[in-house]
């Protein structure tokens, strides 16, 4: 009992670093949009191809540290990733998965509004549940509808604002969001499940993670931007900017699985949501972005659903029913 305050304060510990890594990631997006032309902007697969071999890097120097030397850690690697197959390939599936959800997402936000992508969330909770066989009570079920409308409202953008007019299909945008919630809920989960089911080392499933992720972005960048990145270099439109949203994103998704393993993806959805928050209001200061009635709404909503859904269970099967006069008298005697 003495070490679970220690425990609490870890998991707190990184979920707030997490929603701070991933504010300061969305920020220094938007400065590696602003002081660059579209003409001279890095390709963004090769980027994402960059990020997971980092992370690959990052969890090879934790797994070492943990190891303490590299005899060790390089028996572990061996045993671990070069002769279990089998396990290198369960780790593919949510790297492939997350492939797929990434293409669905781009299709429905072409052809839906954003907010609609926030489904996700609920999506996240519902595997939860299936997948590991967890139980929700109604007040975090409300928070997490809650969490979604709140997001919902602090990226609303009204139509007005928008001045360019895209041709859509909502048939198709709706198809593809469905496809693209499933896919990030069932991958998020089942990545937890796999951390939890076993006492193999965090490290070690993010190293086998992390290969099938270079292999999975390496195709991206050859089918998507390949000729232009084999005439222009795979680091082109490289600034200190955009090492900086690598280096962020890849020290993010390290705390992403730390705080998957030691807390949930739910978890993760409300920290997300706390980091959008952040970062809107960091742009209201940077980038002169104007507050709206719907974001001051939605941060509300946000900041409210997440101390609702932290707030304990009320466990109401096991409430003794009052004892009756006789019970009463015959304690007193016994007295």
């Amino acid at each position: 009992m003495a070490s679970e305050p220690v425990t609490v304060v870890f998991k707190l510990y990184c979920l707030a670093v997490m929603t701070l890594i991933a504010a300061a990631y969305t920020v220094a997006l938007c400065f590696t949009r602003t002081v660059r032309h579209c003409s001279d902007l890095y390709f963004s697969t090769a980027a994402v191809c960059l990020t997971e071999l980092i992370k690959l890097l990052l969890s090879l120097g934790m797994l070492l540290r943990e190891s303490g030397d590299w005899g060790r850690c390089g028996s572990v690697v061996v045993s671990n990733i070069l002769r279990s197959p089998v396990e290198l390939l369960k780790l593919s599936v949510p790297s492939v998965v997350y492939a797929v959800q990434n293409n669905m997402a781009f299709v429905a936000l072409s052809n839906l509004d954003a907010a609609v992508y926030q489904l996700k969330i609920p999506c996240t909770a519902l595997c939860t549940v299936l997948m590991l066989s967890r139980s929700l009570s109604r007040l975090q079920w409300f928070s997490v509808f809650m969490l979604c409308g709140g997001v919902t409202l602090v990226q609303w953008t009204p139509p007005q604002a928008t001045k360019v007019q895209v041709e859509q299909n909502p048939f198709l945008g709706f198809l593809a969001i469905a496809v693209a919630v499933l896919c990030s809920g069932f991958a998020g989960v089942y990545f937890e499940k796999v951390l939890k089911s076993s006492d193999t080392s965090l490290w070690v499933r993010n190293i086998q993670m992390y290969l099938s992720g270079i292999v999975v972005t390496l195709i991206g960048v050859f089918v998507t931007d390949g000729a232009q990145v084999l005439e222009k270099g795979f680091f082109y439109g490289y600034t200190p900017w955009v090492c900086v949203v690598i280096f962020l994103a890849s020290v993010g998704g390290m705390y992403t699985s730390v705080v998957v393993k030691y807390t949930d993806n739910i978890m993760k959805g409300f920290s997300t949501a706390a980091a959008i928050v952040l970062s809107t209001v960091a742009s209201v200061i940077l980038f002169g972005l104007q507050i709206t009635a719907a974001f001051l709404g939605g941060a509300l909503l946000v900041c409210v659903s997440i101390y609702l859904y932290g707030l304990p269970k009320q466990d109401t099967s096991r409430v003794q029913k009052p004892s009756s006069d006789g019970e009463d008298t015959q304690r007193l005697i016994t007295v």
